[in-house]
């Protein structure tokens, strides 16, 4: 017997694997089109396909507590899709480095100024993760490695009025929460 529209949810419970190669057939654009919105960003298909397989690979393990009919399942995956997608973001954005390349140094400044200057920008990066995800990303692409509002409203799809905006909103809170930490007036 094979899968088809009508039994491939009681086949997937019973683990047999043409079920998972009809729902790999029938619902990849879908899964990857949540994937690819979430963590386009990224600009990492590495993540993206890992992302993905890690999805089917929640189908399969938890197709047992799946109770409904195929709408149903349809809603089922797209959350497995997307809350899995988030995941991925959440893990893969923590990762991101700072490294030298991206400082700003001045061959002129004392050794002082220079560890004043990465004491400054440690608090800034510090700073800057107590932001939401996006305003984060926002943060890290305009004022540490110096794109224009054009490039990451491209990146993240949103106009740049709402990149402008975002970034408006996210100094003030900076200064704000650097004035109650006592780290000194204006951040940014």
């Amino acid at each position: 017997m094979k899968s088809n529209d009508k039994n491939f949810i009681q086949r997937l419970q019973r683990q047999k694997e043409d079920a998972l190669e009809f729902i790999v057939d029938k619902y990849l654009p879908l899964i990857k089109g949540i994937t690819y919105k979430v963590l386009s960003p990224l600009e990492n298909d590495g993540v993206i396909e890992e992302c993905i397989n890690d999805i089917f690979l929640s189908i399969w393990n938890n197709s047992k507590k799946f109770h409904g009919d195929s709408t149903d399942f349809k809603k089922w995956i797209c959350a497995i899709a997307k809350f899995k997608s988030i995941d991925y973001y959440r893990k893969t954005s923590k990762k991101v480095e700072f490294t030298s390349n991206y400082m700003d140094f001045n061959p002129e400044k004392s050794a002082e100024d220079e560890l004043i200057m990465m004491e400054d920008k440690t608090e800034l990066i510090k700073l800057i993760n107590l932001l939401e995800p996006v305003d984060r990303d926002i943060f890290i692409m305009k004022f540490l490695l110096g794109l224009k509002t054009e490039d990451i409203s491209t990146k993240l799809g949103l106009t740049k009025a709402a990149i402008d905006n975002r970034i408006y909103r996210g100094k003030k809170k900076l200064n704000n929460k650097a004035t109650n930490l006592n780290l000194g007036g204006s951040i940014l």
